[in-house]
């Protein structure tokens, strides 16, 4: 029993998720979404366009990695993709939640998730690879807003965006083309 206990305990934490609220608004324009609608969102994502990975994927192992890798915005919050001052302390804050949220389960699942989730953070495997296509996309749906609205500059996006291709040159290019341009043209994404 001890060991179920522990997996529930970790379930029922998890379930705060739900609360963290992101910096990247739903596509209808109004709501932001929370970390458990954009770790849905990527799951079923990259059922879709797995296809489009430059190497062959592990779709389930993907998937695993997109519901865990914001498990730590529990304890850690959500840090801005574009936000300087907290990204400068997010590696320490998300190090800490890991250990303690990731530990609630038994020995053998923490160790799994942890590395699962360190493998995500690395960004070295084709699995990891995967992150960034969706808050782009939600933004271009957006008409750009919050890009607008914290004036972010195309540098930043490309820099956030630099491995982007090495796991997807399409979906890179699909993105860069449909999604960052048209935003750049409106003036929406700063020069």
């Amino acid at each position: 029993m001890e060991r179920i206990e522990k997996q529930m305990q970790f379930i029922l934490e998890i379930d705060k998720e739900k609360q963290i609220k992101r910096k990247t608004l739903q596509s209808n324009g109004k709501d932001f979404e929370d970390d458990a609608q954009h770790a849905w969102h990527m799951a079923i994502m990259t059922l879709l366009l797995s296809e489009y990975a430059n190497d062959e994927i592990d779709v389930l192992k993907t998937i695993s990695m997109l519901l865990i890798h914001d498990l730590v915005e529990i304890d850690a919050g959500d840090t801005y993709a574009y936000d300087d001052q907290g990204l400068k302390t997010q590696n320490e804050r998300e190090n800490l939640a890991a250990n303690r949220i990731f530990n609630l389960l038994p020995e053998d699942q923490a160790k799994k998730i942890f590395d699962l989730w360190n493998e995500f953070e690395e960004r070295k495997t084709a699995e990891a690879k995967l992150d960034n296509f969706q808050p782009v996309m939600l933004n271009a749906a957006t008409d750009g807003r919050m890009w607008a609205e914290n004036g972010v500059h195309l540098e930043k996006i490309l820099k956030r965006n630099e491995k982007t291709h090495e796991g997807s040159k399409v979906l890179w290019k699909y993105m860069y083309e449909h999604f960052i341009l048209p935003n750049v043209k409106k003036g929406r994404i700063k020069e």
